[in-house]
């Protein structure tokens, strides 16, 4: 039977008690963790977001209708307790902030009572991410997930304060606008009101932060949400939120200055870290050709080596292969991997096929200094000891290597150093590596599309020293393009604007959009060009990402209040759903039966 809470106020949150309160009367107020029921002693724990605290019912100092009236409480019923906090009698709990106190109660109410939940309400829950996410309110009382949320709740307004003391204004941009086809799927929204059209969400802000620009205002800031429909990997979501920016009158090192300043702010006051600046940079050319990525991964070293000189004359076919047809072939050093069992050796072949290679190479270097490899017949004895040589290969030296297009090669070694990595526990998630990465290729070819697309989106300002090849060659053409990566994954990026209509209308040349197609999907920001337009950039975080990373979390959903799963379906309230036929007369729209 519920109580009301009438006439009692809360004095403190459960956590927030301290032995400083010993002699004070405090009314709490929170879920039941536990009781334990001793036989005329009763220990309850009351759990809120701040975390827990014991109440002792004990015959010598509590009315025994009350011990009565404890004894009947299980876990997750929602109470009220006034009572005097006291130093514990027990011993002192030191895995909980409260330890040293406990409550002596004059009074307890049951706010509400709870059904027996489906898991356990506790911090690292074994329980089926399903079952966690059907649940999604009960996962989220858990206190590390509680942490995670509040963390969040931290991060968003730190960043705030900072925009606003460095001028940025906060300004919101539309949900519902129209369909440019930029990148991924748009999720479409039917208008009611103009039948057969259709609104587009936004994939980001893009569009209408170059406008705020164009208005005037200078400094744009927006925790904004962006949506893709998109085909799913682990760590996406068809919702997600971006802690977006942009600045007039900048170029790239303005850009990277105060988002510098930001993040050594943020780190420093949530997690106590120091992050030193400046933050180190790297062109993304030197970052595939170390790495194999462009977000890569510091925090050890197993870099790539190209070794396409070396081998350039040997008669292995696979080698020989991939140079003729203007391919590398590039090695990675396992240190201490010589002794590797075979069959994790062809674990590591297979995860390098899901990556695009058509095989993998390998030297083992046993302790003994004895060699085995996989093309050892095809090279000669000096061949083979020049490629030791130039991997760095030491006894105990497990050595792979890739022979493909540098696309391929890249791939296949940046994710298998990473898989390396793990196997090898070299990953350490208190150790933050910031990079930035630069000079991003403006363009890249898509086979599919047998034409150039952009690699951020159209309006990235190319280098100017490299404008002179946009016609002749325009996989050269760098951009001012900047990414903020942390522990190999990026976690930003920006880039400078054009504002340069002859270079705007090159580029969309370079990109197969004819003017009237440029004009009929960009025409509102292309036409507010022709009125004053000041140079610009902007870069925009993924905050749920980031997140993740200061909570040290395997995945974003952990950091998002109620995530979507992998078929972008709630399992909590079964979205998408059907709606009635009457919602969809009203919309002009027709559901094709789908076929059984």
């Amino acid at each position: 039977m519920a109580e009301s809470m009438q006439g009692l106020k809360r004095t403190h949150r459960c956590g927030e008690l301290s032995a400083a309160n010993v002699g004070e009367t405090a009314t709490i107020m929170g879920w039941v963790q536990k009781n334990r029921n001793k036989g005329g002693l009763v220990f309850v724990d009351v759990r809120d977001r701040s975390g827990i605290i014991q109440v002792v019912f004990d015959e010598g100092s509590v009315d025994a209708a009350l011990i009565e009236k404890a004894a009947k409480l299980r876990s997750e019923y929602v109470v009220a307790v006034v009572g005097k906090v006291a130093k514990r009698s027990g011993a002192v709990n030191e895995n909980i902030a409260t330890g040293e106190i406990e409550i002596i109660p004059e009074e307890l109410r049951v706010l509400s009572e709870s059904e027996t939940p489906p898991f356990q309400i506790e911090e690292n829950s074994k329980t089926k991410e399903e079952v966690r996410l059907k649940y999604r309110y009960l996962d989220l009382r858990r206190p590390d997930m509680q942490r995670n949320l509040m963390m969040r709740s931290k991060v968003a307004t730190l960043a705030r304060q900072f925009m606003a003391n460095e001028g940025f204004l906060e300004i919101e941009t539309p949900v519902l606008i129209g369909s440019t086809p930029e990148g991924a799927r748009d999720y479409l929204v039917p208008s009611r009101v103009h039948q057969g059209h259709f609104y587009a969400l936004p994939q980001s802000p893009q569009l209408f932060k170059q406008l705020l620009m164009c208005s005037g205002y200078d400094r744009y800031f927006q925790i904004a949400k962006c949506f893709r429909d998109e085909d799913l990997r682990a760590d996406r979501q068809p919702e997600f939120t971006q802690m977006d920016m942009e600045l007039s009158f900048v170029d790239v090192d303005d850009v990277i200055d105060v988002n510098e300043r930001f993040l050594a702010m943020l780190f420093k006051e949530v997690l106590g870290v120091e992050v030193p600046l400046p933050i180190p940079r790297m062109t993304w050319q030197e970052a595939m050709d170390r790495y194999g990525s462009d977000k890569p991964d510091t925090r050890f070293g197993m870099e790539l080596v190209n070794v396409t000189d070396v081998v350039k004359d040997s008669e292995f076919v696979v080698f020989k292969g991939a140079i003729e047809n203007g391919g590398t072939v590039r090695g990675i050093n396992a240190k201490g991997q010589g002794g590797m069992a075979r069959k994790k050796i062809d674990k590591l072949v297979d995860y390098a096929k899901d990556y695009g290679a058509k095989g993998l190479a390998y030297i083992a270097i046993h302790e003994d200094g004895t060699v085995k490899s996989s093309f050892a017949k095809f090279m000669t004895e000096d061949e083979q000891k020049n490629l030791i040589q130039a991997m760095d290969g030491e006894n105990g030296d497990l050595l792979l290597f890739a022979a493909d297009k540098n696309k391929v090669v890249w791939d296949v070694l940046g994710a298998l150093r990473l898989e390396l990595a793990r196997q090898m526990d070299l990953l350490d998630k208190n150790e933050y590596k910031f990079m930035w990465i630069t000079e991003f290729p403006l363009l890249e070819w898509s086979e599919e599309q047998n034409r150039f697309t952009a690699m951020h989106h159209p309006f990235t300002m190319p280098m100017e020293e490299d404008l002179q090849y946009i016609d002749s060659d325009p996989g050269r053409v760098r951009a001012k393009a900047y990414d903020i990566t942390l522990n190999g994954n990026e976690i930003g990026g920006g880039s400078v604007r054009i504002f340069n209509p002859e270079i705007q209308r090159k580029m969309f040349e370079v990109l197969g959009f004819t003017p009237e197609q440029a004009q009929e999907q960009f025409g509102f920001l292309l036409t507010a060009f022709k009125y004053g337009v000041p140079p610009h950039a902007g870069l925009a975080y993924g905050l749920d990402r980031l997140v993740m990373l200061m909570a040290k979390q395997d995945s974003i959903r952990d950091v998002i209040a109620f995530p979507k799963v992998k078929d972008a379906s709630d399992l909590m309230t079964e979205a998408p759903t059907k709606v009635d036929q009457k919602q969809l007369d009203e919309l002009g729209l027709e559901v094709v039966a789908e076929e059984e």
